[in-house]
């Protein structure tokens, strides 16, 4: 028997049936079906939306829809892409199930597009004057899976993860009437206005699909609803979920600091955008936490003490000002790139460092305008803030303007070496650049004017209305040079494009602070670490130590870093005892004693084991603002109550 050998060509001919390969056409691809470009036109009809979520043992929400159609043919339906407050193509199209689609009571086939692929395309028969659709969406049943949205007690809506709209139109000319049938006896908070209820469920005014997917619900067993602004021809309140009963008690100062929020927001302001507005609160640790902004609304999710135990749980409590705060930037004033017609058109994040940044600097000084935190407990947040991003080593080779593409690169998803890959890092080192901006002014006019001028001018127009006004770069530079005239657009480039290794803390400075690492932890420090479950050594070792022993943050280019230790190593012994919070700060500690040897620690990883010597002399560092003497403490009038 021969054995037969072949060429290389020759073993291509036989395969490709003679031809050579760079003589083959390749077989092309189908073309994609076409989805109409949105028009602003109003859509014929209203489409009526009915969510069934009584299964709180399954955590499952049934779906049934119906769209008004005009005419037969080829019909496109697009399910949510991009979500808003969220930065990001992120809404979970995985937890859809089970879509049915039908006219005229038969089954259409559908076929999802191929490379959008929350869109959906079908034909409409001859005769049909709407179709139905129906689906499961099927929330999270364990946290792995995603946030949790149902519990035994409470659940949150949010329409756009359960409702379709036809191509080919903004999102504002679609009119949608949303029903939802709760579980028996279970109040709710919502932005959508009641149109009649029967039972278990509830209709609710015929909207836009635009304001609908921007008004979500709290909904639970033990609920309440507070008035923050008594009298107001314009509602504020409060809707309240809890784990139990009992956390929903409020005592009288903690419901005055609430009502303080949405005076002090009118003072810094100067107008509202919205006709009511409704914060959602869920004190709870069973359903998962959020924090989102809407235009008329806001979901936050707090530790269940958080009315209860008042007088502990400060560090977070900027959480409802940042969200209402958004009310007037980032749904009102709008960033022209980031505003689009539909959910299923790219959004663009160039500017989050005034949509986020801004925020962060309102939210954290309307906390302690309002009583939400003192201004001690305001400063130490922001010396926290201050030398998080002073040491963070990406700074080196990542501008924040890169950062506000972090949404849409990353998704939110862990990242092993943050320190220097960076994350968001438009939210806190914007707050710093705001900072730097709020001193300036207050320098340059003597204290007449400040960012609270800037605040009025940029989100205090068009009172009461709530149809977003857009901007670029060159609309908040002229705004600001409104306020005092100055080269703000160098002032703002070189902060937030260029590269330094050093964080923009000139507002500390010419606030009357400046930032400084003591060997003893502010009460804040102390409380943010217990509320994250860690010990915070990252401005002496360079590592974070959550539960058990885990590193949970290595620093990059820290003594740590440098001795070869990474997250979610182990820590089993601080020289050659068992691992403990207090033995390791101890032995940290004693590293500024003469003589004194590296911290050694023995550290498991999977099954290895080895030891690792940290050579540090530094003691234990914990950062503050300390006041500079002799100079205007500008930063106590910025934290101030507004008359």
């Amino acid at each position: 028997m021969k054995t037969l050998f072949l060429t290389a060509s020759a073993l291509a001919l036989v395969l490709t049936g003679g031809a050579s390969a760079q003589d083959r056409v390749p077989v092309q691809a189908p073309p994609t079906p076409q989805i109409a470009a949105a028009q602003d036109i109003a859509y014929p009809g209203v489409l009526k939306l009915s969510v069934d979520a009584t299964d709180l043992d399954r955590k499952i929400f049934q779906v049934r829809e119906t769209i008004p159609v005009a005419k037969p043919g080829p019909m496109t339906i697009l399910y949510p892409q991009w979500v808003p407050g969220g930065h990001s193509p992120r809404n979970d199209l995985d937890k859809l199930a089970g879509l049915v689609i039908t006219a005229n009571g038969a089954s259409l086939p559908w076929t999802r597009d191929p490379v959008a692929v929350h869109a959906f395309h079908f034909d409409v028969p001859a005769g049909a004057t709407e179709i139905q659709v129906s689906f499961q969406f099927l929330t999270p049943v364990k946290a792995d899976v995603g946030r949790i949205l149902v519990t035994d007690d409470m659940l949150n809506v949010q329409w756009l993860q359960l409702g379709f709209y036809p191509a080919g139109y903004y999102m504002r000319g679609i009119q949608i009437e949303p029903t939802v049938k709760l579980p028996e006896g279970w109040g709710f908070g919502t932005a959508l206005e009641k149109a009649s209820a029967s039972g278990q469920t509830t209709t609710f005014k015929t909207t836009t699909f635009e304001t609908l997917v921007d008004s979500p619900m709290f909904a639970g067993r033990y609920f309440k609803q507070v008035d923050l602004d008594p009298g107001a021809a314009t509602p504020v309140r409060l809707n309240i979920v809890a784990d139990k009963p009992d956390l929903l008690e409020i005592k009288p100062e903690a419901l005055q600091i609430h009502r303080n929020l949405v005076q002090q927001a009118y003072r810094l302001y100067g107008a509202h955008h919205y006709d009511h507005y409704d914060f959602l609160l869920a004190l709870t640790d069973k359903m998962g936490g959020i924090g989102l902004e809407h235009h008329r609304s806001s979901e936050n999710g707090v530790t269940p003490k958080y009315f209860t135990d008042w007088e502990k749980t400060y560090v977070g409590r900027d959480l409802l000002a940042h969200e209402y705060t958004h009310s007037w930037n980032g749904k009102f004033r709008r960033a022209a790139d980031l505003y689009t017609p539909t959910l299923n058109e790219p959004m663009r994040d160039s500017l989050m460092w005034v949509y986020e940044g801004q925020t962060q600097y309102w939210g954290n000084i309307l906390a302690a305008r309002s009583g939400l935190q003192t201004k001690q407990q305001g400063l130490d947040s922001l010396a926290m803030t201050a030398a998080l991003y002073d040491t963070r080593a990406g700074r080196n080779w990542r501008n924040v303007e890169d950062t506000t593409n972090d949404p849409i690169i990353a998704n939110r998803k862990p990242a092993s070496w943050t320190s220097w890959q960076r994350s968001e890092d438009y939210y806190s080192e914007g707050q710093l650049v705001w900072l730097d901006a709020d001193t300036l002014i207050r320098e340059k006019t003597g204290g007449k004017k400040s960012l609270d001028d800037f605040a009025k001018a940029f989100f205090g127009v068009e009172n009461g209305s709530y149809v977003p006004l857009t901007y670029d770069f060159d609309t908040v530079v002229t705004t600001l040079n409104g306020v005092v005239p100055y080269d703000w657009s160098s002032f703002l480039k070189t902060r937030i494009q260029g590269l330094s290794a050093r964080a923009p803390l000139d507002g500390l400075t010419r606030g009357g602070y400046k930032l400084v690492y003591t060997d003893t932890p502010t009460e804040f420090f102390k409380a943010a670490e217990t509320r994250g479950k860690v010990v915070n050594l990252s401005y002496s070792l360079g590592i974070s130590v959550g539960a058990l022993g885990v590193l949970s943050a290595v620093n990059w280019d820290t003594p740590a870093f440098k001795a070869g230790l990474t997250a979610g190593e182990t820590l089993v012994a601080v020289n050659g005892t068992a691992y403990s919070d207090d033995g390791l700060k101890d032995a940290v500690k004693a590293t500024t004693k003469t003589g004194a040897a590296p911290v050694e620690l023995l550290i498991k990883d999977g099954e290895r084991y080895r030891t690792v010597k940290i050579d540090y002399a530094g003691g234990l560092k914990y950062p503050r603002l300390e006041r500079i003497e002799g100079t205007p403490a500008r930063l106590d009038d910025i934290y101030a109550a507004r008359k």
